[in-house]
């Protein structure tokens, strides 16, 4: 894989119809599609960078003013994809670092970043659902990797006026390590 492409719209039946017209236009594969918070709709996928770049221009076209915003991101890093999925496995470390952001984009770019800058492991990359439309990222080390993994995502210019909040946690609470399970 060497890009990810991923389109919000503010219409599910439109965001349904994008979807489609993207992954029938280029070789790509469907990494996340559905509706979430406030009826917005999101889909992620991944593929060559010019079928994404193809599939992403696709989707806009049929979206067209629902479209709430859109990306293509080369070369991501692969735990990203497992943190939107849920689906990483991870040991939980000395510090935990959480960025909340008012765009789900804003949480991808912060999470590459992050994940890029420092031997850090995400743990989750929460896009949308059932939190107001807000996404945030969720992600374990020592305490350095942490704060200079925050200070990277924070720092990303494709994230610029989104951030909402961010925090580095160190030693945190066994019960609250559990809870992000």
């Amino acid at each position: 894989m060497s890009a990810i492409g991923f389109v919000e719209l503010n219409s599910i039946a439109r965001g349904y119809e994008a979807a489609d017209a993207a992954l029938k236009t280029s070789d790509v594969q469907l990494a996340s599609c559905h509706a979430g918070c406030p009826g917005k709709f999101y889909f992620l996928f991944k593929g060559d960078t010019t079928a994404v770049e193809a599939a992403v221009i696709a989707a806009t076209a049929i979206g067209r003013e629902n479209v709430v915003d859109s990306t293509v991101i080369a070369n991501v890093h692969e735990d990203v994809i497992k943190a939107m999925a849920m689906a990483t496995s991870v040991t939980l470390g000395g510090a935990l670092g959480v960025m909340e952001f008012f765009s789900v984009t804003a949480a991808i770019y912060a999470a590459d970043a992050a994940v890029k800058t420092a031997d850090v492991n995400l743990i989750e990359l929460r896009t949308g659902i059932g939190i107001g439309g807000k996404s945030y990222v969720t992600l374990t080390g020592t305490v350095s990797a942490v704060e200079a993994a925050v200070k990277a995502g924070i720092a990303e210019k494709n994230v610029e006026g989104m951030l909402v909040h961010s925090a580095v946690i160190s030693g945190p609470d066994n019960a609250l390590l559990e809870s992000l399970y």
